[in-house]
């Protein structure tokens, strides 16, 4: 039984190996040594089969992981989700906003404008975001971040529909 289960777990027969290492655990209560080894491939076999979250595949996706990421302040993931957001939609204006928060945070002063000003370029309601998000803070006393904010929309643009509403967007956590 413990070598069938052994054999399934190196097919990566996970339900199998799982099955025939519970046999084993029921059958041979007094086996230490063998309960042991069978409960930790049990292990194995168990996170194996845990379902996994699908990986981003649109840029609203990836913005959303760049938004968990930043959440729990793993700024890097979320730079790396970010850029894929906008590999994927180099117009999404919530990709570069949330870029401008992201690199505010990591204190690249220059990418965080560059990001924002193409964030409202993108769509104008998000200069009324910036000048109350606390995450841009530390950016607001600067000229280029005024600028960035009291130019006039281009003509022609203005807001950008969107599939979701921003509201349904999740924001950093403040």
């Amino acid at each position: 039984m413990y070598e069938r289960g052994l054999q399934a777990l190196q097919r990566r027969d996970f339900a199998a190996s799982a099955d025939a290492l519970r046999s084993v655990i029921e059958r041979y209560p007094d086996e230490r040594e063998l309960l042991e080894r069978a409960r930790l491939y049990l292990k194995v076999c168990e996170r194996e089969l845990e379902p996994k979250e699908p990986a981003p595949k649109t840029a609203d996706e990836w913005v959303y992981a760049a938004t968990v990421a930043l959440n729990q302040g793993d700024e890097v993931n979320a730079l790396l989700h970010l850029q894929r957001a906008l590999t994927a939609d180099s117009h999404h204006d919530h990709a570069h906003y949330m870029m401008a928060v992201a690199s505010t945070r990591r204190n690249d002063v220059a990418a965080a404008l560059d990001h924002l000003r193409r964030a409202v370029a993108l769509n104008s309601e998000n200069r009324s975001i910036a000048r109350q998000d606390p995450e841009l803070e530390s950016l607001r006393d600067t000229p280029a971040f005024r600028a960035a904010l009291d130019t006039p929309p281009a003509e022609g643009a203005g807001t950008k529909p969107q599939a979701p509403a921003r509201g349904s967007r999740p924001k950093p956590r403040r």
